[in-house]
């Protein structure tokens, strides 16, 4: 069988303890003269970036995100780099400063309002101009975001979270530097760490995976698998440092380029209809999600070429050649369990909410690489074994 794709991620990645010092330079480099310094609440930790700019000459405007971004917080984001007349945006913080960043830097460049290329609530315009040169410096190890084509919004009114997409808005340059997740809370340890693990599966059992993001997915399992129980329990040594790291970098490469599935497709809504944090969203729904596309493909599809991947990722997950899938289901869900991650129930799902959370969940953009459309009735099991 043939095979066609396409890779596509930031212009430049720069990788490597310590290398936070070179940022000031990378954004001089993009022609930076005025910047938007975009930061999680806590501003304090991006001090030796903005005095590195600074004597550059390099003018920053802050903008802080307090939380997950919203449609209303681009906004706001957006206006102030226009007043500002700020010529690039430099990101550093979580996904949710990221996202809000590349958010910004892709209206300053193209005008108009959120909604008018939002997906699934908005108009999904397409974004026609290269976003404002753009610096992503993650001090999580998560989303990926550094390298991903989107940036996902929340939206108050309509209680979901989707996507501004676009080949513009890939970062021109993505530092990352494991350096800066020292410090970290272990439940931001826990949480992020497991969303770039289902952001490494999901790419690989997907309908869309293809051999390059197969290479980065199993090496990025593996680190993730030796690394992430240690670092939350333990404690975050140097060497897990990087593997936390390299796992949520290699997580991003993935899922801009093979997509996701039911976790992210489930975890979109939940986002906006629950107003939980995104990673413990997707660790809830990781273990289920295995279960149940597992069960769908041997019972409509029993030839299907997902099936023989969820048994590798049972050997990269337990380090056993003789593996079986639903060693790697139980390795997920005693993992999870270990580090204490709540089901959806105790995030402040009900019952009452299933049905509208299915009919979201399915129109989700990340429903579309899972391995089979699944039905409704097992959507619902799903989200109840998520629970």
């Amino acid at each position: 069988m043939s095979i066609a794709f396409e890779f596509a991620t930031a212009a430049r990645v720069v990788y490597g303890p310590g290398r936070l010092a070179e940022a000031p330079e990378l954004a001089r480099g993009l022609g930076a003269t005025r910047v938007l310094l975009v930061t999680g609440k806590d501003g304090a930790r991006a001090q030796p970036l903005r005095e590195g700019l600074g004597r550059l000459g390099i003018v920053t405007t802050d903008f802080a995100v307090d939380g997950e971004p919203t449609v209303e917080l681009a906004r706001e984001g957006t206006a102030r780099a226009v007043a500002a007349r700020c010529d690039a945006v430099v990101a550093m913080g979580g996904g949710s400063a990221l996202d809000a960043g590349k958010a910004i830097a892709a209206l300053a460049a193209n005008g108009g309002d959120p909604l008018d290329y939002l997906e699934v609530i908005g108009r999904g315009q397409p974004l026609t101009r290269p976003s404002l040169p753009f610096l992503a410096l993650p001090t999580t190890a998560g989303t990926g975001s550094e390298v991903t084509r989107n940036a996902v919004l929340g939206s108050k009114e309509s209680r979901v979270k989707a996507s501004l997409r676009s080949p513009h808005m890939l970062p021109r340059v993505a530092l990352v530097d494991p350096d800066l997740l020292q410090g970290a809370p272990p439940a931001v340890l826990a949480a992020g760490g497991l969303d770039a693990l289902s952001q490494l599966i999901e790419p690989f059992v997907s309908a869309r995976a293809n051999p390059v993001t197969d290479a980065l997915a199993r090496e990025g399992i593996r680190r993730s698998a030796r690394s992430l129980r240690a670092a939350v329990l333990e404690g975050l040594d140097a060497p897990r440092r990087e593997d936390l790291a390299l796992a949520s970098l290699l997580g991003g490469l993935c899922l801009a380029n093979a997509g996701l599935g039911a976790v992210h497709g489930f975890a979109a809504p939940l986002g906006g209809m629950l107003g939980a944090a995104h990673g413990a969203l997707c660790a809830a729904l990781l273990g289920a999600t295995l279960e149940v596309n597992l069960h769908a493909l041997r019972t409509r599809a029993p030839q299907h070429s997902a099936l023989p991947r969820f048994q590798e990722v049972a050997e990269l997950l337990t380090g056993r050649a003789e593996a079986r899938a639903e060693d790697g289901i139980a390795w997920v869900r005693e993992l999870v369990h270990a580090l204490r991650v709540p089901g959806l129930g105790a995030q402040g799902l009900t019952d009452a909410d299933v049905p509208t959370l299915v009919e979201k969940a399915r129109a989700a953009s990340s429903m579309k690489a899972n391995p089979l459309p699944l039905t409704d009735s097992e959507l619902r099991e799903l989200v109840t074994r998520s629970m």
